[in-house]
């Protein structure tokens, strides 16, 4: 397999379980190799020969995870992208059909035409606490799912539900002492937890939540991070018509995270609260209402992780500090 010469090139990388499908743009250079751990150096070996650009994966969860740290490890530029943006650019391309081969050489115009940020990975501390976080979500929708699944149940099989219950429960009490240990014995993570939880609303959950599926806190400014986390309203206008502003996109487990700290910052917060009663004596509807308190929650939070900063009411209630 020859190096191509010309000095910009892209690649795409469709990935499922068995295996990978690899595309370099420009050109028609495409092949297929396993996806498997033995497999990975020699497929990072053949992709710095290229020296790409950037290299686009779709998030597919989690299958992409080995191999975009295997290409980022190596010191490539990686950028794994929502599958949503990539189909919706395979049709603005007239692209309708769909296979493996074709997915990798639309992935590798898309790194083209659109050049995705690439980001560095998180540690494998921040990897763990991630997988754990996930796994904890998935005991509480379970656990939701036998609760609701108990009140219609016949008489026999109550008791293994409530059994299954009862092992949920302490499976939840173990991994949040797990997760709260990881991050304790880490002296960055333990000095940003001490930042986020000194904010009244934001208690363990949350904190632990922002470290491991927002790494980029305190690194952007405010319109940034309020983007990356789906809080950022977007315009819907047409001509004359004026729509209604919506947010949308972003990272859900830290929007949902915050939507609960926000509840509770509305009653014992004094800045979000003062803000929250604000909006509505407008007349703001409570889901108007309660995203722009969640929009600048993360706002504060973000100057606060940015300066090294505890909480301070007098700091938080002038908004935050400009956007670097």
């Amino acid at each position: 397999m020859s190096t191509p010469s010309n000095p910009e090139q892209f690649i795409g990388i469709d990935i499922s379980k068995a295996h990978l499908d690899i595309a370099i743009w420009p050109g028609e250079t495409t092949w297929r190799a396993p996806h498997a751990e033995a497999s990975l150096p020699r497929l990072v070996e053949q992709l710095q020969g290229f020296a790409p650009s950037l290299i686009v994966l779709e998030a597919t969860g989690g299958y992409e995870t080995d191999v975009a740290t295997a290409l980022a490890a190596a010191g490539l530029p990686v950028a794994v992208v929502n599958p949503r943006q990539v189909r919706d650019f395979a049709r603005s391309l007239g692209k309708l059909a769909k296979t493996d081969r074709l997915d990798a050489q639309i992935l590798a115009r898309f790194a083209q035409a659109i050049r995705p940020q690439a980001r560095f990975l998180p540690d494998e501390q921040a990897t763990q606490l991630q997988a754990a976080l996930t796994r904890r979500r998935q005991l509480i929708d379970m656990k939701v799912a036998e609760k609701n699944r108990l009140g219609l149940a016949h008489k026999t099989i109550r008791p293994r539900l409530q059994e299954h219950i009862a092992w949920l429960e302490e499976e939840l009490a173990e991994l949040d002492e797990d997760l709260h240990t990881r991050i304790r014995q880490s002296a960055i993570w333990r000095e940003k937890d001490d930042l986020l939880q000194s904010v009244p609303g934001i208690g363990r959950v949350t904190a632990t939540t922002l470290l491991a599926d927002l790494p980029e806190l305190g690194q952007l400014n405010r319109k940034q991070i309020a983007a990356l986390v789906g809080l950022a309203p977007f315009n819907c206008d047409s001509g004359l018509m004026r729509g209604k502003r919506t947010i949308w996109g972003g990272r859900a487990p830290v929007r949902n995270a915050l939507y609960m700290a926000t509840l509770v910052a509305t009653r014992c917060n004094p800045v979000i609260k003062r803000f929250y009663t604000h909006l509505k004596q407008q007349g703001k509807v409570f889901k108007v209402a309660i995203t722009a308190c969640m929009r600048k929650l993360l706002t504060i939070l973000n100057a606060m992780v940015r300066a090294h900063q505890t909480w301070c009411p007098a700091l938080a209630s002038t908004k935050t500090s400009p956007a670097p």
